[in-house]
């Protein structure tokens, strides 16, 4: 189960209550105050970690308490602090406070600390309420209470290339083939359900990409209708966009029409998708339609096309190739800046001598 959005209630520890005690050894008659502070509340913090890839752990157990101070005790000794509550969460986890609406931050690093309720600070001992006409003092204030909270968790998959496309198009083929990942393949549509991440290995480069799947988009899928417009969101961190498109047309699709399609809802979803750099992977090359239907989208978009095939595996090697080039050039190509060739210098003729 992939889960990407919880709602968790979050408690601090108390800190712990002061101590009103005397020293009180023989020979000493007069020995003071000797009262400890209380300790500190544990506090409850997410904590960014590669280990973990969703938010199912806080599903079934939405309910996360720190651990209290201890109170002071007697011989200046203070209250251990309270044990904190650590929730480790994936990279890309957004957190907003679910009673005001206010976002608190997001963790986007691998050991970031994010925290959500401060504990409560322990009370003093009598120790500090000592004065030169208040030589035996008993009083000792009381821990103050921790924080607590309602906090909504958003997952945001930090990943290299995003890829989009409409059921039955070839994404989870292609994942299968260029990534480590597994996701089932079967020949219908809406196979994906939940959104898939996988790495490009580069042995070579020594260099690894990560690849984000989402469940294929429809017509209408900004307005709710679909799977994909859940997990729309995997894909706004993305550098690259990598859109696959049935270039046979099976089921009689226009290709031509799916990308237009495809570019709409990404625009009617969030306007900053469509300005991300793409890439479009022509899959199912290897039909015979497939040739004629390339043609006829090259005349309409000017967008770079990868020529694939995920059945026969031809171009993924290619494909592969360019994405880690695209990515690490910002979405774009470095292309070697063209050399002018050499020209021989121009020499003047000489003149001619006058008669």
């Amino acid at each position: 189960m992939f889960v990407d959005e919880v709602v968790i209630k979050t408690r601090a520890g108390d800190g712990g209550n002061g101590c009103a005690s005397f020293r009180r050894e023989k020979f000493i008659p007069f020995g003071g105050p000797s009262g400890g502070d209380g300790g500190l509340g544990g506090d409850v913090v997410l904590l960014g970690s590669h280990d973990v890839n969703n938010l199912i752990d806080y599903k079934f157990k939405p309910h996360w308490n720190a651990g209290r101070g201890e109170n002071g005790r007697s011989k200046d000794q203070n209250g251990a602090g309270g044990r904190p509550a650590v929730l480790k969460v994936p990279l890309g986890t957004v957190v907003t406070n679910e009673e005001t609406g206010e976002s608190l931050g997001e963790v986007t690093e691998e050991g970031q600390r994010l925290v959500l309720c401060k504990g409560g600070t322990g009370g003093w001992g009598n120790i500090h309420f000592k004065t030169s006409t208040n030589r035996a003092p008993r009083r000792a204030n009381p821990g103050l209470p921790g924080e607590h909270g309602v906090f909504r968790l958003v997952l945001k998959s930090i990943a290299d290339v995003g890829l989009v496309g409409y059921p039955n198009a070839g994404k989870s083929s292609l994942t299968n083939h260029i990534t480590n990942a597994h996701p089932k393949m079967a020949p219908y549509p809406f196979t994906t359900l939940q959104p898939q991440v996988g790495v490009i290995d580069f042995p070579d480069r020594y260099e690894r990409l990560t690849l984000a799947d989402v469940p294929g988009l429809i017509e209408g899928a900004h307005e709710n209708r679909g799977l994909g417009h859940r997990f729309l969101r995997h894909i706004e961190r993305c550098s690259l966009l990598l859109l696959i498109i049935d270039m046979a047309g099976v089921d009689g699709r226009d290709p031509r029409e799916d990308y237009a399609h495809l570019l709409k809802e990404l625009k009617l979803y969030d306007a900053a998708l469509v300005k991300k750099p793409r890439l479009v992977a022509a899959n199912k090359m290897d039909l015979p339609e497939a040739a004629a239907n390339l043609r006829a989208f090259r005349r309409r978009h000017k967008v770079d096309v990868m020529e694939i095939s995920c059945a026969t595996e031809a171009g993924l090697t290619d494909l592969k190739l360019e994405l880690l080039d695209r990515v690490r050039n910002g979405g774009k190509v470095a292309r070697p800046a063209r050399k002018r060739p050499a020209t021989a210098k121009k020499t003047k003729a000489p003149r001619k001598a006058k008669a």
